[in-house]
């Protein structure tokens, strides 16, 4: 062929300028995507430390079963042994207080339960009976509504712990770390805080040991006061309501600490026994009171004997001052309750707020992880029902494009910088089965690109210069100069098979194509990275293509190997730098033309990818915002009628939902997994996340059976779902804050090494 003359060459001073102008416009946009970064990675640290304290609240509460037996008791005083079910440390020394004779003092533990509490408040108030709540803290910070509910009735409330974890094994750390986080939980939930304790799985004063003793003294040093109890109504066992009423009454007119649970597990036969009880002792002349109570009536009973023997004593009054109350009426501040000021109150309120944050937050993200899951499956066997039907649709003897394609076509290679490529593109070219011109667009180079590709000598080259101005106008400078009516584009770094143009062009036997996606592989692939790309690219998009073909809705014709008709390119508008995707963007244009747009497997392209993670991020980046940008630019197209009406309400919804949504919140897989795994059921959620990989591994076995690629990079699979998935989801979530901020991006050139050398004229991969 006759080479043209060139079109000027623009001066040297102006080609050394455009390097410098886009490294500074790179540097402006690094600098812009900073904080976006920033805001995706605190977006992400949020979700994480709102599902951390979720898992957190919902630590097991309940198991009474589990209560300890068999330690020594040879460190506990005897009289505390033996002594009454209320344990303080005035003045640093242990005193036990009784409950006087027919006198109850109604205890309940694990609350507070949006089921079973209200209720039991409903039964005090109308019976006009004070009760002692020992609440589980992360119960108040989800449910505080029914502890201020609680406090204002004028029950007492006592801290059970904030997870509800034996302390007796736990360090001094954990201990302090339980009962403070249960203050802030209350100071939040109702204002206040409280000096009595319960420890779980505790039961009477004579199941104190040598274990848990130490931690009863350490809390009486801190002012509390420990609660046991006389009775035990059992009824965690729920053994029948006659047996809760039995179990719950003391004997002998003694006085008694009894014990109920309002929470913890199903209470209908506590809510059944709590009224006749309160009616049976109400009968035998009992009287109701709280923990506060008992010790109030004791120190005036000591005060009245110091008075009458006048020896003044000081006795120090455990839970602070005020009477502790006979009756449920009123809503008088406890004796044992403190009102909540200062730091105490305002963390109180910050624990409560960042709680119903995971509350609303946690469930959404569960419906999202359904409709997700559902979503990815769905994919699945639509990839693998579809792809099955494309590849025996076109492996059929019988089935052809029509009259072979043999006339000449135009290559463009748009080159900026591609010295480590250029030969191994273009000797790959010189070796094709099909005639073919071969236009190479330097795109304004610095490292003598375009002199290496006049250098070659190679027959049918022609280079034509330009100063730097993009890949699209390259592409665009190239299909003007085209003497052919079907023009191939592909990459700088990207080589073909002898066959592959051949391939490539059959499809324009029929006159309704416009373009043809090829198939493009990952040349240097014996890296980890390249590994992994090279799955992705065999199950994610081939895989993917295939399906889409079969839908007549093809989205993207990949830039490193698609064909096209100049007449359909010129009667889209040409390549347009409106978004960074410009293969997507002209891919829709040619839909919404009238075009089909179709995938030819048998056409292999072996591309360079990105070598290193970094390079990896810049490039996924910049498709994923270019696909919204391509998708946000033909919106229109959802309403629009005919062809471009059909890409709008088939082919755009599948590109939202599979490349855009799902992908979104596909990390919530992860996340829940992990999440399963520390706070539900390891082995279950291991299974499950095993299960979802397996699903993975077939659909990708069945990509890699029809592309005739080697399953050995399978193994690869779980590491790559592992860590280059994640980093993938992070890509596409930066890519949404970008677009959502109106943020915008340059096209951005990836650091070439010329790996991936010119191919054997041979079918398959190695």
């Amino acid at each position: 062929m006759t080479t043209p003359t060139p079109p000027p060459v623009p001066p040297a001073r102006g080609r050394r300028r455009a390097p410098t102008r886009m490294a500074r416009a790179a540097g402006r946009a690094a600098a812009l995507q900073r904080p976006r970064v920033l805001l995706a990675l605190l977006l992400l640290l949020a979700l994480t430390c709102v599902l951390l304290l979720d898992g957190y609240l919902r630590a097991e509460v309940g198991g009474d079963e589990r209560v300890r037996t068999g330690a020594s008791a040879s460190d506990v005083p005897d009289d505390v042994l033996d002594g009454g079910p209320i344990l303080s440390f005035p003045g640093g020394q242990a005193t036990t207080v009784s409950v006087p004779d027919r006198t109850i003092v109604l205890t309940f533990d694990d609350g507070p339960d949006p089921t079973w509490t209200p209720r039991v408040l409903e039964i005090l108030e109308k019976y006009d009976v004070p009760g002692t709540f020992f609440l589980v803290g992360s119960m108040v910070s989800r449910h505080p509504g029914i502890v201020r509910d609680m406090v204002e009735q004028g029950n007492e409330v006592g801290v059970h712990t904030f997870t509800h974890v034996d302390l007796s094994y736990q360090s001094r750390a954990r201990v302090t770390r339980e009962i403070e986080q249960t203050q802030l939980a209350l100071a939040g939930a109702a204002g206040i805080t409280t000096t009595l304790f319960r420890a779980p799985y505790s039961s009477q004063t004579d199941a104190i040991d040598n274990y848990s003793w130490p931690v009863y003294q350490s809390l009486g040093e801190d002012g509390y006061t420990s609660v046991f109890v006389d009775t035990d109504s059992d009824d965690w066992k729920r053994p029948g309501v006659s047996k809760i009423v039995e179990w719950a009454t003391p004997e002998d007119d003694e006085g008694a600490s009894v014990l109920f649970h309002d929470a913890g597990g199903e209470r209908s036969q506590t809510i059944e026994a709590l009224p006749k009880y309160i009616e049976k002792m109400k009968a035998a002349g009992y009287t109701f009171t709280t923990v506060s109570g008992v010790m109030t009536e004791q120190q005036t009973q000591q005060t009245q004997q110091t008075q009458q023997t006048q020896q003044p004593q000081q006795t120090r009054q455990p839970g602070g001052s005020g009477s502790g109350g006979g009756s449920g009426g009123g809503g008088g501040l406890q004796a044992a309750h403190h009102a909540a000021t200062g730091a105490t109150l305002y963390e109180g309120k910050a624990l409560i707020a960042a709680v119903a944050v995971a509350e609303w937050t946690v469930p959404a993200l569960s419906a999202g992880l359904v409709v997700v899951g559902v979503a990815v499956l769905g994919r699945f066997a639509m990839m693998l029902v579809l792809a099955r039907r494309h590849h025996r649709q076109r492996n059929r003897r019988r089935f052809s494009w029509g009259p072979p394609v043999t006339g000449p076509v135009s290559v463009i290679v748009p080159a900026y910088n591609e010295k480590e490529c250029i030969e191994a593109t273009l000797r790959s070219l010189a070796g094709s089965t099909h005639p073919i011109e071969i236009i190479v667009v330097d795109d304004g180079s610095t490292d003598g690109t375009a002199e290496i590709a006049e250098s070659l000598g190679l027959p049918g080259v022609r280079v034509v210069r330009q100063a730097n101005a993009g890949k699209p106008a390259a592409l665009n400078n190239g299909v003007r100069h085209a003497r052919c009516d079907i023009v191939v584009m592909m990459d700088g770094d990207t080589v073909f098979e002898p066959d592959t143009v051949r391939n490539l062009v059959q499809p324009f036997a029929d006159p309704a194509v416009g373009a043809v996606a090829g198939n493009a592989k990952v040349g240097n692939r014996r890296t980890l990275i390249g590994a992994w790309q090279h799955i992705e690219y065999v199950m994610g998009f081939n895989l993917d293509r295939r399906m889409y073909d079969l839908l007549r809705c093809m989205p993207t014709i990949p830039g490193a190997i698609g064909a096209f008709r100049r007449e359909a390119v010129l009667q889209a508008g040409g390549m347009s730098d409106d978004t960074l995707a410009e293969d997507t963007d002209i891919t829709i244009a040619l839909h919404r033309a009238g075009w089909r747009v179709v995938y030819e497997e048998h056409a292999r392209a072996w591309t360079e990818a990105p070598g290193s993670l970094g390079q990896l991020w810049s490039q996924r980046y910049r498709w994923s915002y270019g696909t919204m940008q391509a998708l946000w630019k033909h919106r229109r197209s959802l309403t629009d009628r005919g062809p471009s009406g059909r890409f709008g309400r088939v082919g755009m919804p599948l590109v939202v939902l599979f490349q855009v949504v799902t992908p979104v919140f596909a990390p919530l897989i992860d996340v829940f997994t992990v999440y399963s795994m520390l706070f539900v059921d390891l082995r279950a959620a291991l299974l499950a996340w095993l299960a979802v990989l397996g699903v993975q591994l077939v659909c990708a076995a069945y990509a890699f059976r029809l592309d005739r690629e080697k399953y050995r990079y399978l193994l690869m699979m779980p590491l790559q779902q592992l860590a280059y998935r994640q980093m993938m989801y992070l890509v596409l979530i930066h890519s949404c804050v970008t677009a959502l901020t109106g943020g915008r991006l340059r096209w951005q050139k990836l650091k070439r090494t010329g790996e991936v050398g010119t191919p054997a004229g041979t079918t398959g991969a190695g």
